[in-house]
């Protein structure tokens, strides 16, 4: 089983930037599909990208291709979110997730999950 953790989040203002990165620890992280998901307040957890086990094939929410940028470094066994020209609606809690395949998936897919981490981008 992968253990994750999530880092990077913060306060920013909008137009600003951030690379958010999710550790992983278990010796077949390097064969999981990943994928980075958010849960704003009272709304459902959503799907944000994905990337295939060797980081060559992505995947991401409509609505946000262009601004966010997935990529994974398999020696870290690090995962990261680029999230570029960062919006108010942008403001979320954003987890990562192991497993599944590079495409849109749904939260209930995955049973494990980090503890997250909090972005919120002020206007």
């Amino acid at each position: 089983q992968v253990q994750l953790v999530e880092s990077g989040g913060g306060l920013v203002q909008a137009g600003g930037s951030l690379r958010l990165s999710c550790a992983a620890s278990g010796r077949t992280f390097s064969s999981y599909v990943m994928h980075w998901f958010r849960q704003a307040p009272g709304k459902e957890r959503e799907f944000v990208a994905a990337i295939s086990w060797s980081g060559g094939r992505t995947y991401y929410r409509d609505s946000e291709k262009g601004r966010f940028t997935i990529a994974r470094d398999k020696a870290k066994n690090t995962v990261y979110l680029q999230i570029n020209s960062l919006k108010p609606e942008d403001t979320a809690v954003y987890y990562c997730a192991a497993g599944g395949v590079v495409s849109q998936a749904a939260a209930s897919s995955f049973a494990s999950w980090g503890q997250g981490t909090q972005v919120t981008v002020s206007s």
